[in-house]
């Protein structure tokens, strides 16, 4: 299957380039395909997480920092989002400057190298990236490295609906109609095409609560959503 990335480099790099690219309308194209329900799954991933009292997160993969502004609910007191593309990071600085969230800093960072000390986090997050790793396994047990003792690990990520009919409409929707709007409102031919793409080959479920499981976290759980079209995962660093 073709990643439909354009551009020259590795995969992290195609990447990277692409959300520059459509930064300017990421966030209004989140609301309209999802029809705003992108915003209540980010809010459940927040909710999962009030059980742990996290004082400090880190979001991975934070784009214009959604789920890092979301996570201002809890009331922690440090956020950090780390994203490659810088021009989604701008676009979240300003969301965080209007909201007064002097708790949340955004860095450039890659998030299978991160630039922290062992053990840094109450709490790591990743909302929708997670699939976009240019290796997957090297991503995950980096986020496992730097959460404390007893910290949660809470990942949000598109997965295939398996319910008929639903599954044959969605992919309809997923595959055609979803990639032209795409493309209409972000003037990229290949990112809303990528979307699909990467979905399918992303390894949703139990899958990838074992991949979750080989890099390191215990307690590993999902939850789908939407009648399957995201799945939340949860994982936990123990006393290894």
């Amino acid at each position: 299957m073709t990643d439909n990335l354009t551009g020259t480099g590795s995969k992290k790099e195609k990447v990277r380039a692409m959300f520059n690219r459509i930064a300017p309308r990421y966030d209004f194209l989140n609301r309209l395909l999802s029809a705003r329900r992108d915003v209540v799954w980010r809010r459940k991933v927040i909710r999962l997480l009030e059980p742990y009292h996290p004082l400090s997160i880190l979001d991975v993969a934070t784009g214009t920092a959604d789920l890092a502004i979301e996570a201002a609910r809890l009331n922690p007191r440090t956020i950090t989002g780390v994203d490659i593309a810088a021009d989604m990071l701008e676009l979240g600085r300003k969301k965080i400057a209007a909201r007064k969230l002097d708790m949340i800093r955004l860095e450039t960072a890659d998030a299978e190298n991160l630039p922290f000390p062992d053990r840094s986090f109450d709490a790591v997050t990743a909302a929708f990236g997670i699939r976009n790793f240019g290796d997957l396994e090297k991503g995950l047990r980096e986020m496992h490295r730097v959460l404390k003792t007893g910290g949660v690990a809470a990942i949000l990520e598109f997965s295939m609906p398996s319910a008929q009919p639903f599954r044959g409409i969605y992919r309809l929707y997923f595959t055609r109609i979803l990639p032209w709007v795409g493309r209409l409102f972000s003037g990229d031919p290949g990112a809303y095409t990528y979307l699909p793409d990467s979905v399918s080959a992303f390894p949703d479920g139990k899958a990838f609560r074992k991949i979750m499981e080989s890099a390191g976290f215990s307690r590993v759980t999902s939850q789908t959503m939407s009648l399957g079209i995201v799945t939340v995962y949860t994982g936990l660093r123990g006393n290894e």
